[in-house]
This record gives structure tokens, C-alpha cells and sequence, in this order.
């Protein structure tokens, strides 16, 4: 997801530069190109050998280090990359930031840098709360950094509170957010709904459908890592919400109409997906059915909610674009054509499962992605792979 960018690590005087180590890995694992600088502090608290292990790079501790004479290596390093994350922040190095002290390796190289930087502070409770700090930060965030805010929890130190680094994931997260994609739907909005519906037959059963909600968080990530403001209405799942995302959860169908609905009418939308059950109302003889909690006869009546997806084709505007999926197990391009027209969707993403790897609750996912006048016939996918594939189409309409 990183090949080809280029990541530079800071890391300054805390006992949390080890969790840095990890994130290192993270980053070589994805294929960024990783370089570290450490301030003289740091290292009495981990080793430059170690970064080098990690991302075959020298660790550069030293402004006038003599090991590569053919550049000036803290404006190389900032020319060359693509975010810069100083994480663990000391309390010292925000201060020499927000007043412009350049007077070593790493303060020199982010005066230089004109690529996105990322701040991540870690310091005792009381350090953090300090008006200094507290000064310092809002004027770097008024500078363009972005404060990547402190857990709360027990510190190093003993104390409890704020101050604490955050887990690597979450630092990846930022990175990824910042550097992995083109933000070519910057300014756009999105609305996805994902995953299954329940409605409840009584206190206990409910009735629902095999959706893990896998395709519609692939699309809600990959649009969000492409810069757009991305809100995920979503079923019941057992999946990570993605990072950056407004996530609304619901549990029936009704409820989930409804949230889209509220969103709809408050915000200027540029995509909305909708993969939703259509439920009918159904009679069952009682005969057939299991008794309930209480041991009366159960009737199964469930009732027809409202077509998410044909509401928001009925009330599309102009510039935006509304993609419904389909699953068939029959005649799948006829009748996803058939719901593109009856919906008045601008793409359907029909769920191919002629291939193994493909449909629910895998990590792989075969599309069709049928326009008006144009069939797309995708091969088999990540479903990250397969949700960018299908943005591409949106934005190219």
C-alpha cells in the first residue's frame, strides 16, 4: 500500500520510542522506504542498530554525520519525503518547533520539510497539561502539523492520565490516512451502508441475511484514504470500524433507512452506496413454526421497509452519483441491468459468485459493474482492490 512513498520517522528523548521499533516493521511491510532520525536523547533509550535492522536505511543521529558526503542529507530527506511523523514528541521538541530552533538532525530536517507532518506527543500527565505545551501544540496545529492526540491510561511514570503515546496501528493509521493514496476525492462526500439488517421476530430470534459487511468497509476505507468525508451506516458486524470515518451504527432495515434519510437531507452528497434487504411482509401457519419464549404460537410478520436504494435514485442532484450492489444467483447481468433502471442508480456492483474467493465473508470479491451503456467485468480482487475499482468508475461518469 506505502511502495513508492517515502517515510521519515522521528523519534525524540521518551521511554515510548520502543512501540517506534514496531511501527518501523508496520511501514517496511507495507513497502514504504523508511528512514529514522533520533535526537542524542533518544538513543538512551533505543539504538540507531535497531531502526537499520528494521528498514536497511542508516539512522541519522548527527547533523554533521560524514558518511555521505553527496548531499546534505536533512533536506534531502525532506525533499524526498512524503509525511513526516516525530513520534514519541518530547515536551523539548514541540517547544523547539513551534519557535523554529533548528539546532540538530531532526529539528533542521522539519524545518525543511514541505511535506505533511504528523506530531505525536508522549510525556508525563502534568507535563502535557502544561500551558507551555498546551501553547506550543495549538500553534503548530494553527501551522498546518497535525497533533496526533495522546491516549490516556497508566504512564511509564506511574501517573494516570493524559500523555501516552498511542498504539503503532493508530500511528500507521495517520500515515496511511496522510500519504497512501492520490486525494483525488478531496472535498467529496460520501455515504456508504454496509453489512446485515435484524429484524426481530421477539425478544430472543431475529431474522437476517449472510452480509459481513466486508465490501461496503473496503469502499468506506479506500474512499476515505482517497481524501473524501466518508459516512458509514452499518449493520451489525464484526469488523474494525475504519479509521477516519463517521460511523453510524443501526440493527434493522427501518433503522437504517432512517439514518440515511436524516444524512441525506443534511448534507450535499457525491456518492451514495446502498446494499440493503428488502424485507416483504410474510404469514407462516403456526403449525410450522417454533413456539416462542412464552410458549405461544408464533406468527412471523415482518414489514416492507422502505427501498433505500430507490429513494436516493428518486432524489438524486445534480453531480452526484448513486451505486447500488446486487447479488444473483441467476441470471445475475439481467437483472442488475433491470435494478440500475428501476432504481435509477448510476452503477450497480453486481457480486459475481461464479469464483471461489468471491461473496460473503471472504476477503476477495469478483464485480461486474454495469453503467447504462457499459458493462465492466472485473477479475477477482482484494475487496480493497475491487472497492478502488469501482470509485475509479464513479468518478470517471
Amino acid at each position: 500500500m506505502l511502495k513508492g512513498k517515502n517515510v521519515v520517522l522521528g523519534v525524540t528523548g521518551s521511554i515510548a520510542a520502543y512501540k517506534i521499533a514496531n511501527l518501523a516493521s508496520m511501514l517496511v511491510k507495507l513497502h514504504a522506504d523508511v528512514h529514522v532520525i533520533m535526537t542524542r536523547n533518544a538513543t538512551q533509550f533505543i539504538t540507531p542498530v535497531t531502526f537499520e535492522t528494521l528498514t536497511k536505511n542508516r539512522c541519522l543521529t548527527d547533523t554533521f554525520d560524514r558518511a555521505d558526503v553527496s548531499e546534505v542529507k536533512h533536506i534531502a530527506l525532506a525533499e524526498r519525503a512524503d509525511v513526516l511523523l516525530i513520534a514519541p514528541a518530547s515536551a523539548n521538541f514541540i517547544g523547539k518547533m513551534a519557535h523554529g530552533i533548528a539546532d540538530d538532525m531532526l529539528s533542521t530536517t522539519v524545518l525543511a520539510a514541505r511535506c505533511p507532518v504528523l506530531l505525536a506527543p508522549a510525556m508525563n500527565v502534568n507535563m502535557f497539561r502544561h500551558p507551555a505545551v498546551q501553547d506550543n501544540l495549538k500553534l503548530l496545529a494553527q501551522r498546518g502539523v497535525t497533533v496526533i492526540q495522546p491516549d490516556s491510561g497508566y504512564l511509564a511514570c506511574g501517573a494516570v492520565g493524559e500523555g501516552k503515546l498511542p498504539a503503532e496501528q493508530t500511528l500507521l493509521d495517520y500515515i496511511l490516512h496522510t500519504a497512501a493514496k492520490k486525494k483525488d476525492l478531496a472535498g467529496k462526500k460520501i455515504l456508504v451502508t454496509a453489512g446485515p439488517t435484524q429484524e426481530s421476530l421477539d425478544p430472543v430470534r431475529f431474522i437476517t441475511n449472510h452480509s459481513t459487511g466486508k465490501m461496503g468497509y473496503a469502499v468506506a476505507r479506500q474512499a476515505m484514504l482517497r481524501g473524501a468525508d466518508v459516512t458509514l451506516v452499518s449493520g451489525p458486524v464484526h469488523l474494525a470500524p475504519p479509521p477516519f470515518v463517521t460511523v453510524v451504527p443501526v440493527q434493522s432495515a427501518q433503522d437504517m433507512f432512517e439514518a440515511v434519510a436524516a444524512r441525506y437531507a443534511a448534507q450535499d452528497w457525491f456518492v451514495m452506496t446502498a446494499a440493503v434487504a428488502d424485507y416483504t411482509p410474510v404469514q407462516t401457519h403456526s403449525e410450522k413454526i417454533k413456539k416462542n419464549a412464552d410458549g405461544a404460537d408464533l406468527t412471523l410478520q415482518l414489514k416492507r421497509t422502505e427501498d433505500i436504494l430507490k429513494w436516493l435514485g428518486a432524489r438524486k442532484k445534480e453531480g452526484q452519483r448513486v451505486c447500488g450492489f446486487s447479488m444473483e444467483t441467476e441470471n445475475m447481468l439481467e437483472n442488475s441491468k433491470a435494478k440500475l433502471a428501476k432504481k435509477n442508480a448510476d452503477l450497480i456492483a453486481a457480486n459475481s459468485l461464479r469464483d471461489a474467493g468471491s461473496g460473503f465473508g471472504t476477503d476477495t470479491n469478483h464485480l461486474v459493474l454495469l453503467q447504462r451503456d457499459a458493462v465492466t467485468d472485473l477479475p477477482l480482487l482484494s475487496k480493497e482492490d475491487a472497492a478502488d475499482r469501482l470509485l475509479d468508475t464513479l468518478l470517471s461518469l
